[in-house]
């Protein structure tokens, strides 16, 4: 038998922030292959034709990489409330990203989001869930 020791939810919920991260970074590389996209970036025809909308879109994405510290190093009331805020944000965020995406170029776009969503349900059902202190 195998050892499966149980994984404090502070590290789980960081675990999956980061998880979540990767799909975003992946998510914008892979969007470079789609055609003209790499053309509108140089001519500056894009949804981040701002220096107020770059921003805006880094203050959003800052917030996922803020969690993986902040899951481990925040108190557990703190943590739990942002986890389940942040998370539910994100989730719906995502979601409104996936049905706005479905075109045959994007599609890797929508399973990306997908994904991002049931990863920060997840975070919000751990956040939820979060182990209470037993009673002596």
């Amino acid at each position: 038998m195998l050892d499966n020791p149980k994984v404090n939810i502070k590290i789980k919920l960081s675990v999956l922030w980061v998880s979540v991260i990767f799909c975003y970074l992946y998510g914008d590389y892979f969007e470079l292959y789609v055609p003209e996209k790499v053309n509108n970036l140089l001519t500056g025809e894009n949804i981040l034709d701002s220096p107020t909308k770059l921003l805006i879109a880094s203050i959003v994405i800052a917030i996922p990489s803020i969690m993986v510290a902040l899951s481990i190093i925040l108190k557990p009331k703190i943590n739990r409330v942002l986890n389940i805020i942040f998370g539910t944000i994100f989730t719906l965020m995502m979601l409104l990203i996936a049905i706005n995406s479905l075109t045959p170029w994007y599609s890797f776009y929508v399973f990306l989001a997908i994904l991002e969503s049931l990863i920060t349900s997840l975070i919000v059902f751990y956040a939820w869930k979060w182990p209470r202190k037993l009673s002596d």
